[in-house]
């Protein structure tokens, strides 16, 4: 079982690596691919050195699949090349999520869809997969009508030069030292908080407002869902938050609610208010599930639930769900 991770420097692939090591996914040779500057450089996958090779060697080596963290445009250029030499890509980036002839998979939900056809499989936005896999057990009961969602995201879905901003103005404020830091963002984001992810568009939603509401139709097979989104950067280092507001066509019972997603695969129920007891990033750290609490009616209108949903963008909104495509196609013989 041959394994290409493209991007395999960045800071979701380097969690790729982490987390194809820590769920034993059967890796006979890793390939690690990266831009030709960092071409030769080593990356470590369970205690081995592997040099990082180009794309053009990566695809001469015949992967049986190739996990894709290189932005938009590498993988516009790139995976089709990869597809095919008969290699089967799982692609991080928005370049292939909205096409019709490709997947957008969350395992927990519509991996039922993927084919040995499917050579290039879309990977969701971080902040539409936490939210779907939270919704999923109550939408098959309840059938969800409209979701207004509001995210709180971490630096680190930005990358690496959001977090050296993060870190540097911290440092700066706490310890009065003048450091070099980038700027990721237009604006500081330490004690800050900027509503804005991604560029804006024609109707003044961003393009991350915009993921999560056409990706969520799409996963969901459902294109009556309505959605609406404001996503926010915080000054947090991991873990996504979102609040979610959802209308169903059905009634429903809290009691009915909780059971059903402290039973959902991937779900962790956190919900007791009575001792403070919800979802936290901090909690979510390093974990692959999606933590939901504050459970409580929407008592402005019926049918309509109030939820916090929490996660690690770089584990289940990235590398994660990307291996647990990989594990399917394996599990399913679909490679």
């Amino acid at each position: 079982m041959k394994v290409a991770v493209v991007g395999a420097t960045g800071l979701v692939g380097t969690k790729m690596l982490q987390v194809l090591a820590e769920r034993n996914f059967p890796v006979t040779e890793l390939i690690p691919v990266a831009s030709e500057k960092s071409v030769g450089k080593e990356v470590e996958f369970k205690g081995k050195k592997y040099k990082v090779v180009s794309m053009t060697d990566a695809i001469a080596a015949k992967p049986a699949v190739a996990i894709f963290s290189a932005g938009g445009g590498t993988s516009l250029e790139w995976a089709p090349k990869f597809a095919e030499a008969g290699i089967t890509v799982i692609d991080n980036s928005s370049a292939w999520r909205m096409d019709p002839t490709k997947k957008l998979v969350v395992p927990e939900i519509n991996a039922d869809a993927l084919t040995k056809d499917d050579k290039i499989i879309a990977n969701p936005n971080c902040s539409t997969i936490q939210m779907v896999v939270a919704l999923n057990p109550l939408h098959k009961k309840y059938k969800t009508t409209r979701i207004v969602v509001s995210t709180y995201q971490s630096v680190t879905g930005t990358g690496v030069k959001a977090v050296d901003q993060l870190r540097g103005e911290r440092v700066k404020q706490v310890k009065g030292e003048t450091t070099d830091y980038p700027m990721a963002y237009k604006y500081p984001i330490d004690l800050n908080v900027i509503p804005q992810i991604d560029v804006f568009l024609d109707n003044g939603y961003t393009k991350e407002e915009m993921k999560m509401v056409l990706e969520t139709k799409k996963i969901m097979r459902d294109e009556n869902i309505r959605v609406t989104a404001t996503t926010v950067r915080i000054p947090v280092m991991g873990g996504h938050s979102e609040s979610v507001n959802i209308e169903f066509e059905n009634e429903f019972e809290l009691a009915d609610v909780r059971n059903l997603l402290s039973s959902a695969p991937g779900v962790v129920l956190v919900d007791d208010p009575a001792t403070q007891q919800y979802p936290m990033p901090k909690d979510a750290h390093e974990k692959d599930d999606v933590f939901v609490g504050r459970l409580r009616r929407d008592e402005t209108q019926p049918k309509t639930l109030n939820m916090w949903v929490v996660s690690d963008n770089l584990r289940k909104g990235a590398a994660t769900n990307a291996v647990q495509i990989a594990e399917y196609l394996l599990a399913n013989n679909l490679l």
